[in-house]
């Protein structure tokens, strides 16, 4: 099956090349928000993030433009096929963990673990894994972790801290990152008992303090952890946040119905005006059922 979803790290000056291609091929160019540049050409899609840089190409020419465009003109070398060769370590046994909702005041937090090995991270490379934050569609979110789950079988976990839960636990850390520690430690060693063989965590660096090497000493958890930035390049880390945004996304359609509020996502000003709907409606003693009450966004309402 030809390849509809591709993804790699540019240099600054590839991403000037790149884009000079794309002009001169007649794509289309769009602004959206969070990339340097976006382009169409038919049913082919080229987008560049600023985070990254990175590049995203989509779309049934896909394999056609990697190997004949970006490969050769961009990149100056070849790629597609050889990930085993170029990114050898995300081939290798690990479990891969990322969290949703960390910045939203509405919701949930949600850590989520999900082991890979060769054969599971060529599977979901070639079903089109990806970052999740660089997934718009809540239907796709859904679509592409039953496709994970369906690979990993039992071997995942996804924790999630309602607000109510979430709250009493920000009372007792006054700290995100302690509690995000917390979660990874937990979803870490909940999956090495499920692969017990597997010595090597990794996950998005979200401090430089060692939290989770700590939780994890504490909870007697012995493997070799990995903290990186961009670590969501890596199909076990893409993997675990699409889980962990699904769950975020259920809790949310599922509590919206019952209240009769659609939920907003972000710290922003509809946020703040759905907030002061629910305060109208159920009363300011209810509002840490739904929110996280540690955010500014509190005072302000």
């Amino acid at each position: 099956m030809a390849k509809v979803t591709y993804t790699l790290a540019l240099s600054d000056e590839q991403v000037t090349i790149l884009k000079a291609c794309l002009l001169r091929d007649g794509f289309e160019f769009k602004e959206k928000e969070h990339v340097l540049y976006s382009a169409k050409r038919g049913k082919l899609n080229v987008t560049v993030y600023r985070k990254g840089p990175k590049v995203l190409v989509q779309g049934k020419e896909t394999e056609d433009f990697v190997k004949f465009v970006l490969e050769p003109e961009v990149v100056g070398e070849a790629r597609l096929g050889y990930e085993e060769h170029w990114q050898a370590e995300m081939f290798e046994p690990h479990f891969g963990i990322d969290e949703s909702g960390k910045g939203d005041y509405f919701g949930p937090l949600i850590v989520a673990g999900v082991y890979t090995n060769s054969e599971i991270t060529r599977t979901l490379m070639n079903a089109g894994i990806m970052d999740s934050k660089r997934i718009g569609s809540g239907n796709r979110v859904r679509e592409l972790a039953g496709k994970i789950r369906a690979e990993v079988g039992s071997r995942y976990k996804v924790i999630r801290w309602a607000p109510s839960r979430y709250n009493l636990l920000y009372k007792e850390y006054n700290n995100v990152n302690l509690m995000l520690a917390r979660g990874h430690a937990t979803v870490i060693k909940d999956l090495s008992v499920r692969v017990p063989s597997c010595g090597r965590a990794l996950s998005d660096q979200f401090t430089k303090a060692p939290l989770i090497a700590r939780e994890l000493k504490n909870r007697s958890v012995r493997l070799n952890l990995e903290e990186r930035t961009k670590a969501e390049n890596d199909i076990a880390v893409a993997a675990a946040s699409i889980l962990a945004r699904e769950s975020f996304l259920d809790w949310m359609d599922k509590v919206s119905g019952k209240i009769g509020l659609e939920l907003p996502f972000g710290a922003g000003s509809a946020v703040k005006e759905v907030a002061r709907e629910f305060i109208q409606k159920f009363g300011k003693e209810k509002l840490g059922e739904v929110v996280k009450l540690h955010f500014k966004t509190t005072d302000e309402i």
